[in-house]
């Protein structure tokens, strides 16, 4: 049993990964912006806080006497580059005071390669306001492979394509490379469950460290 912190909580995804590690038998701290609005309350095995991933005092209060944090936090109403560059930041700085050792970041499929080189948010065809989110995350992992070998980490990119948000967890995904991972002819778009899958293993049982990996 471990016991993870997790930022975002209250999103799709970080809904999601709550209930993934609970029913694994972890012990979750699931940290969200307003607790009016937060569905984890009363659940077993769940703690509720407010916080802000963006500040490292926050994350480092937050944060002590945890095994590892997944972070799954998006803003919309702040510009991409600062939100995911300074909660980079923040958690780079408050997970090493805290001695969170194991981070799991999430992010963006866009940021994948289509070709050497060749992102699929390059593309001129590629939407502004997309790409304009997307190089936030590009930003978060600047800071990351910037941040020295104190923090063990891992940023998880989906497909960039809509997940999933109905499908059961199959428990099933592949983990690649920096590069768009080819869909197998029928296969089912990859969902939100199998996404937490992947990131509370990560989370839990370290396979790749300080870089970006296609999941899918």
């Amino acid at each position: 049993m471990s016991r993870i912190i997790i930022f975002g909580a209250g999103g799709r995804a970080g809904r999601r990964v709550v209930g993934e590690a609970v029913d694994r038998g972890h012990l979750v701290t699931a940290v969200v912006r307003d607790l009016d609005r937060a569905r984890h309350s009363g659940l077993a095995g769940v703690t509720v806080l407010s916080g802000d991933v963006t500040s490292s005092d926050s994350v480092a209060e937050l944060a002590a006497g945890h095994d590892a944090a997944i972070s799954v936090a998006a803003r919309l109403d702040v510009p991409s580059t600062e939100f995911f560059a300074d909660a980079a930041r923040a958690l780079v700085d408050g997970l090493g005071r805290a001695r969170t050792g194991r981070l799991v970041t999430l992010g963006i499929g866009s940021m994948l390669e289509t070709a050497p080189g060749v992102r699929v948010l390059d593309d001129p065809a590629f939407p502004a306001p997309a790409r304009e989110f997307s190089l936030g995350h590009v930003a978060e992992l600047e800071v990351l492979r910037t941040a020295g070998a104190g923090l063990d980490w891992v940023m998880l990119a989906p497909p960039p394509t809509m997940l999933d948000e109905t499908a059961e967890r199959t428990g099933r995904y592949r983990i690649g490379g920096t590069a768009v991972l080819g869909n197998e002819d029928g296969a089912a778009a990859f969902s939100y469950a199998d996404l937490a899958v992947a990131l509370v293993d990560e989370a839990v049982r370290p396979g790749r460290r300080g870089e970006l990996v296609a999941v899918g």
